[in-house]
């Protein structure tokens, strides 16, 4: 077995041994790290693109390696969807019971460790409908974790937007910390945002794949790399530009309104964290958009160009 591919045994005994002592009841931020097969990766990545509009749902399976949750691979849910609110439909349960009754018949043991859902357009965080999920099944099934996929900026941006995240207790308040990595949130969320955001933190993820997986995805690269330098991010995308576009100017819009209306010292404080909030909103999609019109550009030169010397 290769190096690449030891990630991947499931030890039973050893996984049991490691929650016994449920190290997390004594240290809310126990889990640190979380690392991601690419199997687990894609499938979580291509549902969440295939639900368009609509929030999807699955489960993480895996195992946990000291304050490292390991997820090795991911299955879709039959949810309906909408918003921020994701709800597993009645036939959820028993759908997820029979998949893993048939996963354990060929051999496949890892236990449900989590649970993914995408946010499309709107970043990756945790709405309260989504902390309470979280929050319900860290009590009673912990180690649990949370992952949120934004399909829509990672086709924009061309990497991939997730997030890892756990819930603090309900008796737990956390320290005051430094401001953690901006992201752009959508009007219309901001104020489900701000209020959940101190109940919950961030987990750093890193990626593996196995020998297999690099071997598919090689097979891939060699099928699909005409359609993939042949696809124009400014046409797969503009849907979701103009819609990012459209919200920039709705909260010019509101901020302009607010200077008219106040002149106190702490609302210019306040303005002013807005409007660089604001000026990195446009910064975003600026780079977007250029990185769109280089890369037209560039294929342009070598396949245009190149072909008529």
């Amino acid at each position: 077995m290769s190096e690449a591919d030891i990630i991947f045994q499931y030890d039973k005994a050893k996984h049991d041994q490691q929650v016994a002592g449920a190290p997390w009841k004594k240290d809310v931020h126990f889990y640190k790290h979380t690392q991601i097969s690419a199997l687990a990766l894609v499938k979580m990545v291509m549902h969440a693109r295939q639900g368009g509009n609509l929030e999807v749902m699955g489960c993480l399976q895996g195992k946990v390696d000291g304050d490292t949750i390991i997820v090795m691979d991911s299955f879709a849910l039959p949810v309906e969807a909408v918003e921020t609110r994701v709800n597993a439909a009645e036939n959820a349960g028993p759908w997820m019971v029979q998949y893993l009754e048939l996963q354990k018949q060929v051999g496949r043991e890892e236990n449900v460790i989590g649970w993914y859902h995408s946010h499309p357009g709107f970043g990756c965080w945790l709405s309260g409908i989504d902390v309470q999920t979280q929050s319900i099944h860290q009590r009673f099934s912990d180690p649990w974790l949370a992952i949120v996929v934004d399909p829509k900026q990672t086709m924009s941006s061309g990497k991939v937007a997730l997030g890892a995240f756990r819930t603090y207790p309900d008796d737990y308040k956390p320290p005051d910390e430094g401001p953690s990595e901006y992201q752009p949130i959508p009007l219309d969320k901001i104020e489900d945002f701000g209020v959940h955001s101190k109940k919950y933190y961030t987990l750093d993820v890193t990626y593996f794949k196995s020998s297999l997986d690099s071997y598919l995805l090689n097979l891939l690269w060699d099928k699909y790399w005409i359609n993939t330098l042949s696809s124009s991010p400014l046409i797969t995308n503009r849907d979701y530009a103009f819609g990012q576009m459209n919200d920039l100017a709705e909260k010019l819009d509101k901020e302009h309104q607010l200077v008219h209306v106040s002149k106190v010292g702490s609302e210019k404080k306040k303005e002013e964290s807005t409007l660089s909030k604001i000026a990195k909103d446009s910064t975003k999609i600026s780079i977007e958009q250029l990185q769109g019109i280089m890369s037209e550009m560039i294929k342009d030169q070598l396949f245009n160009f190149a072909g008529n010397k």
